[in-house]
């Protein structure tokens, strides 16, 4: 499997590039970044701290499309909506990590799937996907008077907020009870709120650090409570998933996929 990488001189792009290298049936066809970025032209192994790889980091992501039989994409909303178009264009499949999308840019990305095959999570852990599934069912399980409130924190320079995992998780929870996030999601507690609404999804967003992803999912009612959580210590965890999804990507047809698909759920 001929595996790519763009934005692979940043930090996530790096530990993809590493674990690209190091798994089985997969090779390494190429990365990029964006033009002026200081490491252009140089070997990918070495830009990691391994050993020459034999490829050099380049500006040109029409023919790193063109190269390989699936992309990774860690990147930024308007970059990862260009190649997908790539994608689409060069029969790539094409697995996105991305987050901070909006509604829109789900649309965009359905929309070329229906041409080539994408995988999208807003978190590639397997312990997430894992817990995401159990939030559902717990949510599906429990009455409607336990109140579900979402807790995550992530280091001082994320940009986005609720992070994409704990909107996500959010969403799991809303399926779980067969209802739609948009209609009980409350993000926002400032001043004079009033009394919780029943039935509402709750999320609370702290920042601070280098803490790579703490997600906490609590289902409280009267006199009890219970706590559903998730901690990354590395964001090596989300390189291993992306380059497992791009492995397990191999030969399907065009569609939209997520992690519960890599991992049968």
């Amino acid at each position: 499997m001929r595996i790519g990488i763009v934005g692979g001189a940043g930090r996530m792009g790096q530990m993809l590039i590493r674990e690209v290298l190091g798994s089985k049936g997969a090779i390494l066809a190429g990365a990029t970044e964006r033009p002026g970025n200081p490491a252009l032209g140089r070997d990918l192994g070495t830009l990691v701290g391994l050993e020459p790889a034999g490829v050099v980091l380049t500006d040109d992501a029409a023919a790193l499309f063109a190269a390989a039989d699936a992309v990774i994409d860690f990147t930024a909303p308007a970059a990862t909506l260009a190649h997908a178009d790539l994608a689409v264009a060069h029969s790539t499949a094409l697995i996105v990590g991305t987050t901070g999308l909006s509604a829109d840019d789900h649309a965009r990305l359905a929309q070329a799937a229906t041409k080539t095959p994408l995988v999208v999570s807003a978190n590639f852990s397997l312990g997430v996907t894992l817990l995401a599934g159990l939030v559902r069912k717990v949510a599906a399980t429990l009455g409607p008077d336990w109140d579900i409130e979402i807790v995550e924190m992530h280091h001082k320079h994320k940009v986005d907020a609720p992070s994409g995992t704990a909107l996500a998780l959010g969403r799991a929870a809303a399926d779980g009870r067969g209802v739609d996030l948009a209609t009980v999601k409350d993000a926002v507690r400032d001043g004079h709120t009033g009394a919780r609404k029943p039935g509402d999804i709750g999320f609370a967003t702290l920042r601070g650090g280098d803490v790579v992803g703490d997600h906490t999912v609590m289902f409280a009612t009267e006199a009890e409570r219970l706590e559903l959580s998730h901690k990354a210590g590395s964001r090596a965890i989300f390189a291993r998933g992306a380059v497992r999804a791009a492995l397990w990507v191999a030969g399907k047809p065009a569609g939209l996929y997520s992690m519960d698909d890599v991992l049968g759920l």
